[in-house]
């Protein structure tokens, strides 16, 4: 069993070595690859079920406020400091 625990351990920390740096904002309500939507659920998307391309276009949208729901203050408030190179390291990372 021991065996088992440290190899579940070593790939939930293999998946995440190849996240962007602005990704640690983000893995709290979306998880570790952005599978999970584990606080508002019913709010918003799973990104990782969403286009590289549709998670790009959202959160430029939430950056320049002509994108979101409910979830619109949280968002603009996350991606406010983000280039538009993070914001593609994050798509690429997310998305399909």
């Amino acid at each position: 069993m021991k065996k088992v625990v440290l190899a579940t351990v070593a790939l939930a920390a293999f998946a995440f070595a190849d996240a962007p740096a602005a990704y640690t904002a983000c893995k709290a309500c979306h998880g570790v690859k952005g599978e999970v939507n584990t606080t508002t659920q019913s709010k918003s998307f799973v990104p990782a079920n969403l286009t590289k391309a549709d998670i790009e276009k959202n959160l430029k949208g939430y950056k320049d406020g002509t994108y979101g729901g409910p979830m619109k203050a949280i968002m603009k408030g996350q991606v406010a400091k983000l280039s538009d190179a993070d914001i593609k390291a994050l798509a690429d990372y997310m998305g399909k």
